[in-house]
């Protein structure tokens, strides 16, 4: 086909990371597809059905009116060049009939002249309108949506038409709309100069920076500066606290499948009762400790394994890198994870089980979320947040209803269908249309406050650093989490009543310490330890030595030395702490003949049994019972297994088993894109 000839030319002629970038945006649907091997694989990959039907979800306004008028021109003109096939004689049966109505050319497969393009928007001349348009083609090139032929003109993939025909697209606007959308006092009706939807009907230039001005209308007036500065401060405490909270929760999710790890149901997905556990553990709730499940996923920081008794979710080694970092830099993995979830985790359909670590497949999610977003992200940066009351959910259930629905809502709550009028723009199929566009943009608004990418109905400067970041270069986002939270503290305050503080979100080396040997009583701005004669056995128990453990306490103590009672409680436990031993060992050996059992222990080859007697007719074995056997009867004895009644028991070889390893290593999109260019 001449269009995937176009575009395979297209793609030859991009950097190794210009293609890894494209290739970075498609990972989901392509990701549902084998591995391209080379650039014409790659090539109809994108403009396969299944993928194309996920990547119009993310066009904008102008990308998608200019994606679709280019393939009804294209059409038209695959039409008039074709020439019209030969009409069925009469009589002929229901198959030669059906193959002259389907030969006709309904397929966008003829170049589009860029002016013919830009003549069916209405962009013929300079203007706003005609950049608008530049520049959603030059976006359409860069994700592999259309490409320029060798004389300027436009291809595009041929189905398109197809594709597009459910959707009524309404008229070109080159302009994003203002949330909120200016609405006059009296009637609360869109201003002139506005469409029925809020957007305006003009192509002209925004002259105020948060709206397009309605004709006689005054520009409203900015803001003072200190209410600006007061609001930015407020959207920033709202944000750290936020920020902080979800770091913690995250931590002590994974310190608690680590510890524990959850196990999924045959069906799949985690049992109601693991997400209660896991809730708990998080402290949070569960529909957010089911998105904390998604997201850690997602972020490769926890893996489904397969065991014989079925499948478990365990913390990955990414994990322990994981601790290693500061704060800021563990929720870059996260966030990033959200903004591309084929999943709303906190929503569930009426007649749903709640559940998490399924694989999401609501291609509309990523979409609706970046819209919505977006749309905030329109609104004048200097205006005074809304006063949400701290803790509001805009989750509804059953009673509990939206805080966004009809006469509840409140002057100083976001209006919801107000704002799904301005996120249609941004992202039109995943919003104009879609059953429940309300219920799930509420729950997608609860999650990002809860990710603290969203403050009182406003984008926080987190939210604003997330459009700017990428998979491949979270540069953005992780610049401004390292502003928003404080490096983690280094040194804790101990105190005579066997308490350890930390001011501030304790390191992950200082957390392990103390939660080695206190139980951790407190969470918020400061951490709180305190110190038992149980926790400290528990330290001992896990290696610690008495000297060692104070002397580590010690270089730690933000004062210097420690508490005398600290000290004292810590010999005390020391003392009498191993008094009796408890040996180690996997089977017993038993025998009459105290000779054999001699013989046995002193056996050169058996000696990696590790065997010790424990009594004239027992041996202790650190080898379980088949590998024990396995050894005996490789030496040249003959043992029997006996089972725990006395009596001898028969043993019945296990069927053989394969534990499956990884394919292979994972490879990253700039290897794969080096690999494609390179042919």
């Amino acid at each position: 086909m001449e269009g995937l000839d176009t575009l395979t030319r297209s793609l030859a002629q991009r950097a190794p990371e210009e293609l890894a970038a494209l290739l970075t945006r498609h990972a989901e649907p392509l990701s549902r597809r084998p591995a391209p091997t080379r650039l014409r694989e790659l090539a109809g990959a994108l403009w396969s059905y299944e993928t194309l039907h996920h990547t119009v979800l993310h066009l904008d306004h102008p990308r998608l009116h200019l994606l679709a008028a280019t393939a009804r021109i294209s059409q038209e003109l695959a039409r008039g060049a074709a020439p019209a096939p030969a009409a069925p004689a009469a009589g002929a049966d229901y198959q030669s009939l059906m193959a002259h109505r389907l030969s006709f050319p309904d397929l966008a497969t003829e170049p589009v002249p860029a002016d013919d393009a830009y003549q069916a928007l209405g962009a013929a001349i300079p203007g706003p309108a005609r950049d608008a348009v530049t520049a959603a083609l030059n976006l359409l090139y860069a994700d592999g949506l259309a490409a320029p032929t060798e004389d300027g003109a436009i291809v595009v993939p041929p189905r398109t038409p197809q594709l597009l025909a459910a959707h009524d697209l309404g008229a070109f606007t080159p302009v994003a709309p203002r949330f909120p959308a200016p609405r006059t006092p009296e009637s609360g009706t869109p201003e002139s100069g506005t469409s029925e939807s809020g957007r305006p009907e003009s192509a002209a230039p925004e002259t105020d920076g948060s709206g397009p001005a309605a004709p006689g209308s005054a520009a409203p007036e900015p803001p003072a500066p200190e209410v600006a500065a007061s609001a930015a401060a407020v959207l920033r405490g709202e944000s750290q606290a936020a920020a902080s909270a979800l770091a913690a929760a995250l931590d002590r999710l994974l310190a608690a499948l680590a510890a524990q790890p959850a196990a999924l149901r045959k069906s799949g997905g985690l049992a109601l009762r693991e997400i209660k556990r896991l809730a708990k553990a998080a402290d949070t709730t569960e529909a957010r400790t089911r998105l904390l499940l998604d997201l850690v996923l997602a972020a490769g920081l926890i893996a489904l394994t397969r065991t014989p008794a079925g499948i478990t979710a365990v913390p990955t080694e990414a994990y322990d890198a994981w601790l290693a970092q500061t704060p800021g830099e563990r929720l870059v993995p996260v966030l990033t994870a959200w903004a591309a979830l084929w999943a709303i985790p906190t929503y569930t359909p009426f007649g749903e089980t709640p559940t998490a670590l399924v694989r999401g497949e609501d291609r509309h999610a990523p979409a609706l979320r970046h819209a919505l977003l977006k749309a905030l992200a329109t609104a004048s940066a200097d205006a005074a947040p809304s006063r949400l009351p701290v803790g509001t959910s805009f989750t509804s259930r059953g009673a509990e209803r939206s805080p966004f629905r009809g006469a509840e809502a409140s002057p100083h709550r976001p209006d919801l269908p107000a704002l799904l009028e301005a996120a249609a723009w941004h992202r039109p199929l995943a919003v104009v249309g879609e059953p429940l566009a309300e219920d799930r943009a509420a729950h997608i608004l609860d999650e990002s406050a809860f990710l603290a990418l969203t403050a009182h109905g406003s984008l926080t400067s987190l939210g604003h650093a997330l459009f700017s970041a990428t998979p491949a270069s979270p540069d953005a986002l992780g610049a401004a989490l390292r502003d928003l939270l404080p490096p983690p503290v280094q040194q804790a305050h101990f105190q005579a009543d066997l308490t350890a503080v930390v001011p501030g979100p304790p390191s992950a080396a200082l957390a392990g310490l103390l939660s080695a040997a206190a139980d951790r009583e407190s969470e918020g701005h400061a951490v709180t330890w305190r110190f038992t004669p149980a926790s400290v056995r528990r330290a001992l128990d896990a290696g610690h030595g008495a000297d060692g453990l104070i002397a580590a306490l010690a270089e730690v103590s933000a004062a210097g030395p420690l508490p005398q009672p600290l000290t004292y409680l810590v010999q005390d436990a020391a003392r009498s702490h191993g008094r009796m031993r408890v040996l180690p060992t996997a089977c017993c050996i038993r025998s009459d003949d105290e000779a054999l059992i001699r013989e046995l222990a002193a056996h050169r080859t058996l000696r990696p049994l590790g065997l010790r007697v424990l009594a004239p007719t027992v041996l202790a074995s650190a080898q379980p019972p088949a590998a024990t056997l396995e050894a005996l009867r490789g030496a040249g004895y003959a043992p029997a297994l006996e089972s725990e009644s006395g009596t001898a028991s028969v043993e019945r070889r296990p069927g053989h088993r394969t534990r499956t390893g990884p394919s292979g290593t994972a490879t990253t999109p700039l290897d794969l894109a080096r690999r494609l260019l390179a042919g």
